[in-house]
């Protein structure tokens, strides 16, 4: 969503760093060509007025600390603004209220409200293990009660039954008394919408808010709509009074705009972004993290995040145990690749490291994309269970079979073996003398940060709450480790690109093969 406008930022920025000296012309300069950046991302130009215009004043009257070039400082002055632009702290959907907390979803059709009052529904069930009930409230599309019936079976969630001829209000006032009755936590209405706003729509929404009493209004809004989203949630908020935005579509590519204005707009927070079509593919909006990957600093906390979600505990223990023994074979190698592949493949882990950015077009111009992944695989898949566990077994004639099976030839076959041959090596190394290479250079690490005590090592990540990440993080920047730039771990980001390691992501051991920074 924000590759664009994270290029142009990040050049202009980049200009910046690197001057000894700045002055008050060079700070003018960078401002316009961020001011730039902002309306061709479609920026409102009253957000963008501000933004730079309070950039500007902090960057004038600014003290340059002497360990700080000027031109970090505005980074910093300039992260700092776009953090306050889209809210400063994340805001989570408000449960404290009596049960059943009602919950209206509205906005225009076709913005996504039916599939994501699905994926709250099944957020809150999986993640806070609530009881939840769903109500559609859409008798004018054709089949939209159906395909909300259709999502609760497909996640096991309750929904209301249909009763043909009933009106959006009396669904709204069953759903409430169904979900007392049935001991419900949450009860989810998802309301109708039209192509556009109109009198009949926003009586309609009045009315059910009134009859229903709901504890969260939250506004669905395609994220690639452009300016007229921002003229959408200012127009809901006025009439029916909103309590937080839902933005979907934030895996599409559009220029990011509407994401950055509505809250500044509206001072309604943005409290979920939709990521992808299935059910899990909703996060939490974190200002500070957004702003971290827009200004390309990386967003490990995320990324810590999704590995504690996706990596399965019993085979990380598993790995763990086979790699303190030095053992690696093609079975543990396709476990990783399927771990990555959910953590939204290399680019996706990629966008979150820190000073990596920039990386995944060269990743790309170089073939090493997400199909290689799904190459890999098939040709792990295409052997036997022998070959698999003994890769020094494969000889031509095998290589032959195998290849003929997964639809690749022999120099595929060959590349993934010599890069199963590096990690192996490398895992030996981990689980050498003297309590391994990782556990030293995470040892090391963690007394840069001020965190001695912890047994030679860094603590848990994966069993951390977000806020002792968003503390870690902290304290790490405290003690000069900065995003892009932590100690002993080469040139910036994690370490070295060429048999790299990912540490603190519960047994990912890298992308080995990747192309070194020039």
């Amino acid at each position: 969503m924000f590759e664009t406008l994270q290029d142009r930022l990040g050049s202009i920025l980049n200009g910046l760093t690197g001057r000894g000296a700045l002055s008050e012309a060079d700070v003018s300069a960078a401002l316009r060509e961020v001011r730039r950046a902002l309306l061709e991302a479609d920026v409102a130009l009253e957000v963008v007025r501000s933004f730079t215009d309070a950039v500007r004043e902090k960057a004038v009257g600014a003290e340059i600390l002497k360990s700080i070039k000027p031109g970090q400082m505005v980074v910093k002055l300039v992260h700092d603004e776009l953090v306050s632009m889209l809210g400063d702290e994340g805001v989570s959907i408000d449960l404290n209220a009596a049960a059943p907390v009602v919950i209206m979803m509205v906005g225009l059709q076709g913005s996504g409200k039916t599939t994501t009052s699905g994926k709250i529904a099944n957020r809150l069930t999986t993640r806070d293990k609530k009881k939840v009930l769903m109500a559609s409230l859409d008798t004018r599309r054709p089949a939209a009660q159906e395909q909300l019936r259709q999502l609760g079976v497909q996640t096991g969630i309750d929904t209301l039954p249909i009763i043909a001829g009933q009106s959006p209000t009396d669904i709204a006032a069953r759903a409430v008394q169904a979900a007392k009755l049935g001991g419900h936590d949450v009860v989810i209405l998802d309301t109708a919408g039209r192509t556009h706003i109109d009198e009949p729509l926003m009586i309609e929404m009045a009315e059910i808010k009134r009859k229903s009493n709901p504890h969260e209004i939250l506004l669905v809004a395609d994220a690639l709509t452009g300016q007229d989203a921002v003229n959408l949630a200012r127009n809901f908020d006025e009439r029916v009074g909103i309590t937080g935005l839902v933005l979907t579509r934030m895996d599409g590519d559009g220029r990011g705009g509407a994401a950055l204005s509505m809250r500044a707009v509206t001072g309604k927070p943005i409290k979920l972004i939709g990521v992808g079509e299935k059910m899990g593919e909703l996060e939490e909006f974190h200002p500070r993290r957004v702003a971290d990957r827009i200004l390309g600093m990386g967003d490990i906390v995320s990324l810590v995040e999704k590995a504690a979600e996706n990596i399965d505990a019993e085979k990380a223990a598993a790995m763990a145990a086979k790699m303190a023994k030095g053992k690696f074979d093609l079975n543990d190698l396709a476990d990783q690749l399927r771990q990555m592949q959910k953590m939204g493949g290399m680019g996706g882990i990629m966008g979150m490291m820190p000073g990596m950015a920039g990386m995944k077009d060269k990743m790309s111009a170089a073939g090493l994309d997400d199909k290689l992944f799904g190459r890999q695989i098939a040709i792990i898949n295409s052997m036997t269970r022998a070959e698999r566990a003994n890769p020094d077994i494969l000889k031509h004639s095998r290589k032959k079979r195998i290849a003929a099976g997964s639809g690749t030839d022999a120099s595929d076959i060959n590349k993934l073996l010599k890069m199963h041959r590096q990690m192996a090596d490398m895992m030996k190394m981990m689980g050498g003398k003297k309590g391994g290479m990782m556990k030293q250079m995470m040892g090391g690490l963690a007394g840069k940060m001020g965190l001695g005590g912890l047994g030679g090592g860094m603590p848990d990540l994966s069993k951390m709450d977000p806020k002792q990440l968003e503390a870690l993080a902290k304290q790490a920047e405290a003690a000069g480790i900065k995003p892009g730039s932590m100690p002993g771990l080469g040139g910036g980001g994690l370490p070295g690109l060429g048999g790299g390691r990912l540490p603190g992501l519960g047994g990912l051991p890298g992308l080995p093969g990747l192309p070194k920074k020039k």
